[in-house]
């Protein structure tokens, strides 16, 4: 397991590359699961929103767990079918088929959204475990 890793950023577009530079010791699903989670807040909360990023061991042996914090507690997150042809509405799609499980915890304050994975495990297959990409 890498070190554990918590991060304070504003919610902008320029922000994702940065968090993606500044995990770069964990594997690509996990970095793309804290910037797509990222892109959501900068998406459905509102640009120059803070949030708190942070990366660490989950509860079982082997996984680990992405953990995003926004201020917004009622801008809750629910995995959509994009068209074909639109741009964006993929994320949680993503998330949902790399993780093992993934979540919302909602407070007074705001929200976390959370997913969970084992690093390094072979993909299955984003066709068989995500019925938005069959076809």
């Amino acid at each position: 397991m890498t070190r554990p890793v918590e991060l304070h950023v504003r919610a902008t577009p320029r922000a994702v590359p940065e968090v993606r530079h500044r995990l770069r010791e964990y594997d690509y699903d996990v970095r793309l699961c804290a910037t797509e989670l990222l892109t959501n807040v900068v998406e459905h909360v509102g640009e120059g929103a803070p949030v708190r990023i942070r990366v660490l061991g989950a509860a079982e042996p082997g996984r680990v767990r992405v953990e995003v914090t926004d201020p917004d507690p009622c801008a809750v997150p629910t995995v959509r079918s994009a068209a074909e042809t639109a741009e964006g509405g993929r994320g949680l799609v993503l998330v949902s088929a790399l993780a093992d499980r993934w979540g919302v915890e909602q407070g007074p304050g705001g929200k976390t959204v959370w997913c969970e994975l084992v690093p390094d495990r072979e993909p299955a297959g984003l066709a068989g475990r995500c019925g938005a990409f069959e076809r």
